[in-house]
């Protein structure tokens, strides 16, 4: 397992993966009786699979990224070539329309969010943000001259810019005001330092320190690094926020199946409604490929909902 996570580190793939493809590693091996995976092969790698689908009814994706992950596994860790599958029990991964809020249900449900809740609501909103890369934001990556919100690493490990929405200027700028009063009081108590991403803390020893490298929404109690014994803080956890919103949507009698990642799916439906074409929407929520945006056309008003039925010509 110390291996698995030293290669994956070595070819820069995100903590996320190496946490997942680690986890998958870990129940293949209990799976056959902690035997040692190069013991195993074929066979073995497609009863886990099969099992994953028949047994436990794991979706679809799912399935695909246990796979992933144990071909990494035996390729990249043990440097053995995976043959045929065979009849492998793969379930199909089926075609999911994304939930969409109306305008006036995402109003809704931001009336009954406050504080941090409900600044970060309105940027998943107004800017496509995924929750990860709305709190992952450093004071730098918001730039107000240009109206613009830098994504650093984002996923596929690409950086990408967003709108700023006019309407979130002033309470972002109140955000960062507050940053910068909590960051101040850190530094007079021998503190203020953020987490780094990759080596920089190597090669910059005192940028950590430096209030444009602070996140957005700072914890409200500093981390401790138990080596170290150095303070400083974290952004908000992604689960205060998603609970939030959670009993947000609760308290707003929206009946739908909403979370923090179906204001990304409404600001893309949204823009579509409003004439702009879908290669740009496509270059501000960062995906790689024009068909992963074209789902938000399949819900639009021009769809089904403005087909009207014969029934009610009778």
């Amino acid at each position: 397992m110390a291996q698995m996570r030293q290669r994956l580190r070595a070819e820069h793939y995100s903590s996320r993966t190496e946490e997942a493809y680690c986890q998958w590693a870990r129940r293949f091996i209990y799976f056959h009786d902690l035997r040692h995976p190069a013991e195993l092969a074929e066979p073995e790698v497609n009863a886990f699979l099969s099992h994953l689908a028949t047994s436990e009814g794991v979706s679809a994706s799912t399935q695909n990224q246990a796979l992933s992950a144990l071909s990494f596994l035996y390729r990249k860790v043990l440097g053995i070539a995976l043959g045929d599958f065979g009849e492998l029990v793969r379930a199909r991964r089926p075609r999911r329309l994304p939930v969409v809020l109306s305008r006036d249900e995402v109003r809704a449900v931001l009336s009954h969010l406050s504080g941090t809740g409900l600044l970060v609501a309105r940027l998943l909103y107004g800017a496509g943000l995924r929750l990860a890369e709305c709190l992952e934001l450093r004071v730098k990556d918001i730039d107000f001259e240009a109206s613009l919100i830098v994504v650093r690493d984002g996923k596929g490990a690409q950086d990408r810019a967003t709108v700023l929405a006019r309407t979130l200027r002033e309470p972002l700028q109140d955000q960062l005001g507050r940053v910068r009063r909590i960051h101040d009081a850190d530094l007079a108590w021998g503190f203020g330092s953020a987490v780094l991403p990759g080596a920089l803390d190597r090669k910059y020893p005192r940028a950590s320190f430096d209030f444009c490298w602070q996140f957005v929404f700072p914890q409200d109690r500093r981390w401790i690094d138990r080596a170290t014994g150095r303070q400083g803080r974290h952004h908000v956890d992604e689960s205060v926020v998603q609970r939030a919103v959670h009993e947000a949507v609760l308290r707003s009698g929206v009946r739908k199946n909403a979370s923090c990642h179906t204001f990304r799916h409404s600001f893309a439906t949204h823009l579509l409604e409003d004439g702009y074409d879908i290669r740009t929407v496509q270059e501000l929520l960062g995906h790689k490929s024009v068909k992963t945006t074209q789902i938000y056309t399949h819900v639009l008003n021009r769809g089904p909902g403005a087909v009207r039925s014969p029934a009610d010509r009778l």
